[in-house]
């Protein structure tokens, strides 16, 4: 039975992709940048072009494919739902997706869909930290505009939970909230980092308006930026509240940022 896994060089699709393969399982890898998928996904992928924005447009990728992983997206909101009724048409029977932060559209239409599914509701990613590399590399700090602690979960500890539950019976109809083992705020992960570096970091406060202009220069529309920043700035006692199912799916401690750090630690270091 083929898993075929969407946004799979993403944030969590690929380390959704590495945990099937680790348990020796069929994958399809749906990405738009499969020359790169290639390089960094383990050996034995199936990779294949496209995108899950596009449903209409992905001809064999559901072939023999009887197990779908979804990351909701930008843009996936509006075709999302017609995803999830093709998989069901060509007889994918249990589905995992990660949410957007919200029950949507898509969210709602696997809930509806008559299959086997669970819910990933993962709580702020530890890689979301990669977005102090260049201000880190200058000049030594984090820019941010709220110190509120946040229950960072690793990315890999996502991709093996959805491993679990698209694999193993029992997560029918469940809804995992997944965080790490303990809530951190932007200062103290400053901390961590600075330790693990063995350099001197400093979490410098900037105003809400300023961090919703550095967003803006990214790319992202204004409605996202608001937001995004709001999250921060009103974040639920979920986001902050640590949760043990990411030990109780996998059974083992959820990884901690300490590890993410020391994983990631020479995108802080300064390359000839």
């Amino acid at each position: 039975m083929t898993t075929l896994v969407t946004g799979a060089t993403g944030n969590t699709g690929r380390h959704v992709v590495t945990a099937l393969r680790r348990r020796g399982e069929p994958v399809r890898a749906l990405t738009r940048a499969p020359e790169r998928a290639v390089r960094q996904l383990p050996a034995g992928v199936d990779v294949v072009a496209g995108t899950h924005t596009e449903p209409d447009r992905l001809g064999g990728a559901f072939d023999n494919v009887e197990r779908l992983h979804i990351t909701v997206t930008a843009g996936l909101a509006e075709v999302g739902p017609d995803l999830v009724r093709r998989a069901v048409d060509v007889g994918v029977r249990r589905i995992t997706v990660v949410w957007g932060g919200y029950v949507g559209p898509v969210e709602q239409a696997v809930a509806d869909s008559g299959i086997e599914w669970t819910r990933l509701e993962p709580q702020e990613f530890m890689s979301n930290t990669l977005t102090w590399v260049d201000s880190i590399l200058a000049d030594g700090v984090a820019r941010e505009p709220y110190d509120y602690p946040s229950a960072l979960v690793h990315e890999a500890d996502i991709g093996e939970v959805a491993a679990v539950a698209l694999l193993d019976d029992g997560h029918d109809g469940h809804a995992y909230n997944l965080t790490g083992p303990r809530a951190l705020t932007p200062s103290e992960r400053i901390a961590v980092l600075a330790r693990v570096l063995n350099r001197p970091l400093e979490f410098v406060p900037i105003t809400h308006d300023q961090a919703v202009e550095r967003l803006l220069r990214t790319g992202v529309s204004r409605d996202d930026a608001e937001f995004v920043v709001g999250w921060y700035a009103a974040s639920s006692e979920d986001s902050k509240t640590v949760d043990d199912t990411v030990e109780r799916v996998l059974g083992r401690p959820a990884r901690t940022f300490e590890q993410w750090a020391a994983e990631h630690a020479d995108r802080f270091r300064p390359h000839p």
